[in-house]
């Protein structure tokens, strides 16, 4: 007699997707440099029929949320643990501007490495690009 084979979360999650109709989610990846520029793209991303995610707190600019180093510190690896669950919650990931800081790299990094598709609002800096043929 053979077992049926029990579903991973992430099958689980996109059964529930499908069977409840959400619109494709894409998350969007990029330095906080370029808010103005994941600000475009969410609407027209919105406008087409997309869910969007995408960073809100940008750290360049002064808050009172993250005003001293104490509570920068700890903010800033929630805020990387919470676009890490963007990133596994979304069906693709966008990577918007025409630079990749280090976070993004590893943002890209771990979407490829769970299997996210990635494009590129400028494809030049796809880091894979960047790596010599095999």
């Amino acid at each position: 007699m053979t077992y049926p084979q029990l579903l991973t979360p992430e099958e689980k999650l996109a059964d529930a997707k499908e069977r409840l109709k959400i619109p494709t989610i894409v998350v969007i990846c990029g330095s906080t440099r370029f808010m103005d520029a994941m600000a475009d793209a969410d609407r027209e991303l919105t406008a087409t029929g997309h869910i969007v995610v995408k960073p809100a707190c940008n750290m360049k600019e002064p808050h009172p949320l993250w005003a001293t180093e104490e509570l920068a510190e700890p903010l800033k690896a929630q805020l990387d643990a919470l676009h890490r669950a963007k990133i596994r919650l979304a069906d693709e990931v966008l990577v918007v501007g025409d630079h990749i800081g280090s976070s993004t790299r590893a943002e890209i990094a771990y979407a490829r490495q769970i299997g996210k598709p990635v494009g590129f609002t400028h494809p030049e800096v796809d880091p894979a690009a960047e790596e010599p043929p095999r």
